[in-house]
């Protein structure tokens, strides 16, 4: 007998129920501390993912007219959920990402961060209002939800990052599809479980898992009013385009190479504990891991001796190690290509000064491991500089001054995160000023925005207008009218053929 007849099915949640979708293609996914294949997730059609529009569309104008204040209300009984449940949805990330659990944890308060924001959506949705703009004439605006929206999002934070959009969609009365990845698809069905549970109505919220084929139709719909995305910057530049070409709105948060400059004066230890942390955390699988350290002056010669100790001591084990500090990667593939960018790293000249590439960790040899990496002497010429690895593997480069560093920074496609180590105030402040980045952190390693400021980047790591969640989230997903009033006894007689102006 086929082994995979026996797995679990993993499928869709459209219009408050489950969906096995049996019959649809299926992909597997596997534990990456173990290899094993544990589950097979379906993989939508495009008429399943017009089952799910369909179902978001049908909801839509009565939850529209709920009022806020019910919408919050519901919004915070999911919130006390999620509370409950947040250990379980750790589980949930760690046997299908590999991040340790306690990362897991920490992603998943960051969602609740997000929801807590949303259930103050009332206050987030008043208006303005001037009276007498002109002789018996008010004016005012307000903002109104656009529909059914769509999230597509990656496999490195399966909370997080679709607690990013759908609480802040949902509490401003729209309808929402999200396209989980399907490398880690079972935190989205446990999310779409406790919506229910909070009281949601159908269709309301709708997980469809799937490929590019869901993509895709997702993006051709013509009831798909928005789409927000975070992956990698080649598919966010693609849903950008075809999203807009099809007229709707897009916010699609693109890759990274963040780096972080340390300074001669900065606490070397700190920057270290930073750099290790922030480099080699969740395995390097974040869009805000710092993966370029820009040693100014001495502070290589320095640093690299306390980086080679600390990334050859960390404690790499099965995420459920409550003591592991990293993971497996996430897929063989991906473990692969990271492999592949070290090769690329020594035949260019950089000095590899802790190469993880043959670890393993016994009991666990099918799993997908990789050690940490560590390259000092990286030129901006080298491929492991210019493009984003996505993984355990740290890149040093040597400048002389804090000008020098700061071009470098500003030279590079990306723009997503930084961070500056220094003592110094005023290079604090010139660097907060003059740095082309969107999210900065000053002795902050990972400068990730709480829920009311907002997550974005600069140049060809977002493409669109809007930054994620926070306020900016709340004018993503809504549309502002301006509504002007006078009644007739306020009205002047006779035709007006001028531009109106205030009288």
């Amino acid at each position: 007998m086929d082994h995979h007849s026996t797995l679990a099915r993993i499928g869709h949640h459209i219009g408050g129920v489950p969906v096995a979708d049996g019959d649809a293609p299926a992909q597997d996914v596997t534990n990456p501390a173990t290899g094993a294949v544990t589950g097979q997730v379906a993989l939508a059609r495009a008429e399943t993912v017009d089952r799910a529009v369909a179902a978001a569309k049908a909801a839509f104008p009565a939850w529209r007219d709920t009022p806020p204040i019910r919408r919050a209300r519901l919004m915070n009984a999911f919130l006390a959920l999620v509370r409950t449940k947040k250990d379980d949805l750790a589980h949930a990330i760690t046997a299908e990402h590999g991040k340790v659990f306690t990362d897991a944890q920490g992603e998943v308060e960051r969602g609740i961060d997000i929801i807590e924001f949303a259930c103050g959506i009332p206050q987030l949705l008043k208006g303005d209002y001037t009276e007498q703009v002109s002789q018996g004439m008010d004016n005012w605006t307000l903002r109104q939800p656009l529909g059914v929206v769509a999230g597509i999002t990656p496999f490195n934070f399966p909370v997080m990052v679709p607690m990013w959009m759908f609480p802040v969609a949902i509490a401003t009365g729209n309808t929402f599809v999200l396209k989980p990845s399907p490398t880690d698809p079972s935190a989205s069905l446990l999310m779409a479980d406790l919506m229910v549970q909070a009281g949601f109505p159908e269709g309301v919220f709708n997980v469809v898992q799937g490929d590019k084929v869901a993509v895709d139709a997702l993006l051709a719909h013509p009831d798909v009013k928005a789409v927000s995305f975070v992956g990698s910057t080649p598919i966010a530049n693609y849903i950008y385009e075809t999203g807009a070409r099809q007229g709707k709105r897009v916010q699609a948060l693109g890759g990274a190479k963040n780096h972080m400059m340390i300074m001669p004066d900065a606490d070397m230890d700190k920057a270290a504990d930073a750099l290790i942390g922030a480099g080699f955390g969740s395995a390097g699988e974040r869009c805000m891991a710092i993966s370029v350290a820009v040693m100014v002056g001495d502070a290589g010669d320095r640093l690299i001796p306390a980086l080679k100790a600390r990334a050859e001591a960390l404690k790499i084990r099965n995420g459920t190690d409550l003591e592991a500090e990293m993971g497996p990667i996430v897929t063989a593939a991906a473990r692969d290509r990271i492999a592949s960018y070290i090769e690329a790293g020594v035949a260019e000249g950089a000095d590899l000064v802790v190469d993880g590439r043959g670890f393993t960790v016994p009991g666990h040899e099918n799993g997908f491991w990789l050690g940490a990496t560590l390259f000092d002497r990286v030129t901006p010429d080298m491929k492991i500089y210019r493009e984003e690895i996505f993984g355990p593997v740290l890149s040093c480069l040597r400048v002389d001054s804090f000008a020098k560093g700061l071009q470098l920074i500003n030279d590079h496609e990306f723009g997503n995160g930084v961070s500056l180590f220094t003592r110094d105030g005023h290079l604090a402040r010139e660097f907060g000023r003059q740095v082309q980045v969107g999210m900065v952190g000053i002795n902050v390693p990972i400068p990730v925005p709480m829920a009311w400021h907002g997550f974005g980047g600069w140049k060809r790591s977002l493409f669109g207008d809007m930054h994620a969640y926070g306020e900016e989230g709340v004018r993503f997903y809504t549309k502002q009218k301006s509504i002007m009033q006078r009644w007739p006894e306020s009205i002047v007689e006779g035709a007006e053929f001028t531009m109106p102006v205030a009288r």
